[in-house]
């Protein structure tokens, strides 16, 4: 997977930070969790799994359960995410994995 640079990020940020409860501030860049997602979703391994250099697992998995909760029958922020980034490769795998999730 070719990865995501900060400058590529900058345009989807405000669509992501949007699905976020405001209960606490942030502890890890945005940039990073959604790196570790991608990740997640290019080697399909497990969670526990996530290599050091991203942050924590249980803090990853939160952010793709909320970016890709469904509403109303669109696409998830996650799919537009990936759409506005012309990540195509990775779409086509996130859905094949919310499909089996269903």
């Amino acid at each position: 997977m070719e990865p995501i640079t900060r400058e590529q990020f900058e345009p989807v940020r405000a669509l992501l930070e949007g699905a976020r409860r405001r209960t606490r501030p942030r502890v890890h860049d945005l940039y990073d969790v959604f790196t570790a997602v991608l990740h997640f979703i290019d080697t399909g391994g497990p969670w526990r799994s996530m290599p050091p250099d991203f942050p924590p697992w249980r803090t990853v998995h939160e952010y793709y359960t909320q970016w890709t909760l469904r509403r109303h029958n669109e696409s998830t922020l996650l799919e537009r995410a990936l759409e506005m980034l012309g990540r195509h490769d990775l779409l086509d795998k996130l859905r094949a994995r919310l499909a089996r999730n269903v």
